[in-house]
């Protein structure tokens, strides 16, 4: 994205923040897992239900399916299913292929951190 007159100084940070692939990496693991909880709220207001209506539904707390909408790490595929009952859907889970990028900048990750512990114990 070229920078713009309109772009403030934050947006500007961002796109050159967005640059680093590690960084860009986390912003997108990010959204994805967003998508997740944003997908229930949508889901779950269609419904016109609550979150208190569908945690009744799903046997959970209400807290949990605010946690859950919110920021969605680490919900287990339990709970998933559970929601997906309660908002009368089904799971659908689909490996697509990482691209040549993202698996160059995991294999630099790994690496990176493969010899900041070589060097540790070297000390």
């Amino acid at each position: 994205m070229a920078w713009t007159k309109n772009m403030n100084r934050l947006d500007r940070y961002i796109e050159r923040q967005m640059q680093d692939p590690e960084f860009r990496d986390l912003v997108e693991k990010e959204v994805a897992a967003l998508e997740v909880g944003i997908q229930i709220a949508r889901l779950r207001e269609a419904l016109k239900i609550n979150q208190t209506q569908l945690a009744a539904r799903a046997g959970m707390n209400a807290s949990k399916i605010s946690k859950i909408e919110s920021s969605p790490k680490n919900v287990t595929l339990n709970t998933l299913t559970r929601l997906a009952l309660a908002l009368n859907r089904r799971i659908k889970i689909d490996f697509i292929p990482v691209s040549e990028r993202k698996v160059a900048v995991a294999r630099n990750r790994r690496d990176t951190v493969a010899h900041k512990r070589r060097i540790a114990l070297a000390r």
